[in-house]
């Protein structure tokens, strides 16, 4: 009945009452009328529709209401993310109803306040806070439990039967037993995760504060453990062997899961590019618990000191990975490029390789920059080179076809033994790496397109076209700063945003103009249909290359396995093909949840250890680059990429205002400006490791400082 009711209410926008429903669906008996009364309600209860003021049912998604998240700011008030639209709804305090951050909450929009997104809570849907990081304190003699995120306005009390245990300054994960009113919940620990002044348990907080786990579960080990740590012959058998070709890595000096191997050779006037990945589906396979686990983690996460895989050591460091002098089995993408960077032809299929040598961007940077060739790669220099020579060609066709390139700096933070921020540095971007992303972006196209000309159901990654309206904004705002492009006002085609991104390139504002524009993209995400991506320029593209620490990429190698190198039978080519259309919807929304939620969490752990690491740093003067003009303050930008807040009310000498239509901090009196891209000399008034947060102050005028010297 349920189907039936949805298929009804789906055919029609009109909404229908109860009778209208049963007459439409032939109900006449009581029992049929009863059932029916039941399903609606239960269809209500999931969202799936909607019962208007009339007991009028319709589509949940024919309705005014909308679902998302809602993010709870630390002053009460609050916005909501609704997926595919790129406005978030503001919510008023006395509108939020009762919601926590990241609750999914059902939101109606409000008329006749002004403001274009307005909305307020009309009931939450999911409460997302059920597991609660924090820390246990003995206050006044009293046991006292504080959630780490300050949005979260709940009052924990810890079960009694759990006090026994905690001593102060433990940091715990807290499942909430139930609610005793008025934001008071009971808490049940979960996990004690350390002490606060232990080393590492900063970072594990913030992970159990996204439910990311660090420990495989016992069946999955146990699957773990009956798989090979060597490729044994049988496994090769129907393989192409391509362990006597000159086929080597390129990483990172401490990367140790190693996804991708490159060859070249050249035809002619073409390039022959292998890109040979390691062939993780082989050993995961649907159904296993194994499976299970990566699907539900989605994604590594990469986090300072760590990485917490999506799939356990033996198989991340260990069989799937691309070691030297080991064979390993892998699925190759080799294709022929012709000499203005179009791949002509190529070839997807199971092989199995051995690495000649695993070398690092730094030593690959020496030979490709300044001729030197380190130890042991003087065999190797000439094929780098022609590497080299293709990559050019490759990103040459990239940018022609509208590439946008914003050349974003990321910083790194190096560590101690213990796990203390000692530095932050920018993150190298050389040729070396330009070189391998190249190669992998030709690779993931070439795949996807395989896949979608074929007419199969897949993951593809992509990146839709940007809101024309707020590249306009931009523009707006930059032409406030004196700063003024040219070419056409229509952004469907990616030429036209790199002709303004070149227009800026060059500029000693760009990092921060860059940076802007950059936000005004909509993120990339997964989906189970080709929309492009936008970004790259392509029309078709997938993630294929990564499959050690990305769900989708494992899922495509199972797809081109299930479909193209197991060579079904018709009939049941057509039922795989049934089934993934029914499942990779769901996968594709997955992995982009987790995707996004894996970033949060790395950006929290660098928020911390950047705040860390200026703690020891108080007192001292740095220069920097405004980045963030807002209301209530403006963000300068040092360097290597540490961001501290300047707040107006510790500026003297005049009273600033904030215009947000030219996006300027202005002096009533004096007329003075502070600026996007305007060089700053600051200093460091405070830091917070607790609150992430970093305080600056300018020099000049500064309230909490002696020195006057100039900016």
């Amino acid at each position: 009945m349920r189907d039936s009711i949805l298929e009804l209410l789906g055919k029609d926008e009109k909404a229908l009452d109860s009778m209208e429903i049963a007459n439409n669906l032939h109900l006449t008996s009581v029992s049929e009328i009863t059932s029916l009364m039941e399903v609606l309600q239960d269809l209500e209860q999931e969202m799936l529709i909607y019962r208007t003021r009339k007991d009028k049912y319709m589509l949940f998604n024919n309705s005014h209401l909308l679902k998302g998240k809602i993010h709870v700011n630390k002053r009460g008030y609050a916005f909501v993310s609704v997926e595919g639209l790129d406005d978030d709804y503001y919510i008023d305090e006395k509108n939020i109803n009762g919601a926590l951050n990241n609750d999914i909450v059902v939101i109606e929009p409000v008329k006749g306040t002004g403001k274009k997104t307005e909305a307020r809570v009309i009931r939450v849907l999911k409460e997302e806070n059920n597991l609660v990081v924090g820390e246990f304190n003995i206050v006044n003699g009293k046991p006292k439990f504080t959630p780490d995120d300050e949005k979260l306005k709940m009052e924990i009390i810890i079960d009694k039967e759990d006090l026994p245990d905690l001593v102060d300054g433990h940091k715990l994960q807290v499942s909430i037993v139930k609610e005793l009113g008025n934001y008071k919940y009971l808490g049940k620990v979960n996990k004690i995760i350390g002490h606060k002044n232990d080393p590492g348990v900063d970072i594990l907080s913030i992970m159990y504060n996204y439910e990311i786990n660090d420990v495989f579960n016992d069946s999955v080990m146990d699957e773990v453990d009956k798989l090979p740590s060597a490729v044994s012959e049988q496994e090769m058998v129907g393989r192409r062997d391509l362990r006597d070709q000159m086929i080597f890595t390129i990483d990172g000096d401490d990367t140790k899961d190693i996804d991708d191997a490159v060859s070249i050779e050249k035809k002619g006037d073409n390039y022959v590019l292998g890109v040979h990945i390691a062939d993780v589906s082989y050993y995961v396979k649907e159904g296993t618990e194994l499976y299970k686990e990566a699907l539900d983690r989605g994604t590594s996460v990469y986090l300072a000191d760590r990485v917490v895989p999506m799939l356990p050591h033996k198989l991340s460091n260990g069989i799937c990975s691309l070691n030297p002098d080991v064979d390993r089995l892998a699925i190759s993408c080799v294709m022929e490029i012709d000499p203005q960077g179009k791949v002509i032809d190529h070839d997807i299929f199971e092989s199995v390789i051995r690495s000649r040598k695993q070398m690092t961007y730094k030593n690959v940077n020496k030979i490709l920059n300044n001729e030197e060739i380190p130890e042991g790669y003087e065999e190797y220099a000439e094929t780098l080179k022609l590497m080299e020579e293709l990559a050019e060609i490759l990103r040459k066709e990239k940018l022609s076809r509208g590439y946008l390139d914003f050349d974003a700096k990321e910083a790194k933070i190096i560590v101690d033994d213990k796990g203390k921020a000692i530095d932050v540095v920018l993150r190298e971007q050389d040729k070396g790496e330009n070189l391998i992303e190249d190669f992998m972006i030709a690779a993931n196209e070439t795949v996807a397109s395989h896949l979608f000309y074929l007419n199969y159901p897949s993951i593809y990654r992509v990146h839709e076209v940007p809101d024309d309206d707020k590249i306009k904004d931009f523009i707006n705002q930059i032409s406030a700063l004196g700063i003024n492009v040219t070419g056409k006002r229509e952004f469907s085609n990616p030429r036209n945003l790199k002709s303004i991104l070149d227009q800026l390139r060059g500029r000693e504002e760009y990092d921060i103009l860059s940076n802007m524009l950059l936000r005004c993209m909509r993120k990339a995400e997964y989906k189970d249909q080709n929309l492009g991506h936008y970004g790259l320029g392509s029309k078709c593209y997938t993630h294929f290359t990564s499959p050690i620490r990305r769900f989708p990429d494992t899922t495509v190698h199972n797809l081109l396995r299930k479909y193209i190198f197991n060579e079904p039978e018709p009939k049941e080519l057509n039922k795989l093909i049934d089934y993934y259309k029914d499942i990779l919807p769901s996968i594709a929304e997955h992995s982009s949840e987790k995707e996004r939620n894996s970033i949060d969490c790395e950006r929290d752990v660098e928020d911390m250890k950047m705040a860390e690491y200026m703690e020891d740093h108080i007192g001292e003067e740095f220069d920097g680059v405004i980045d963030t003009i807002l209301n209530f303050g403006m963000f300068v930008c040092l360097p290597n990429m540490i961001e501290g807040l300047v707040k107006y009310d510790t500026i003297v000498g005049d009273y600033f205002e904030f215009n947000e239509e030219l996006n300027m901090l202005i002096g009533k009196k004096t007329g003075k400006k502070f600026k996007l891209g305007q060089k700053v000399r600051v200093k460091c008034i405070a830091a917070s490791k607790e609150s992430s947060t970093i305080d600056f102050a300018l020099v000049e005028g500064d309230k909490n400082g002696n020195s006057k010297q100039k900016s």
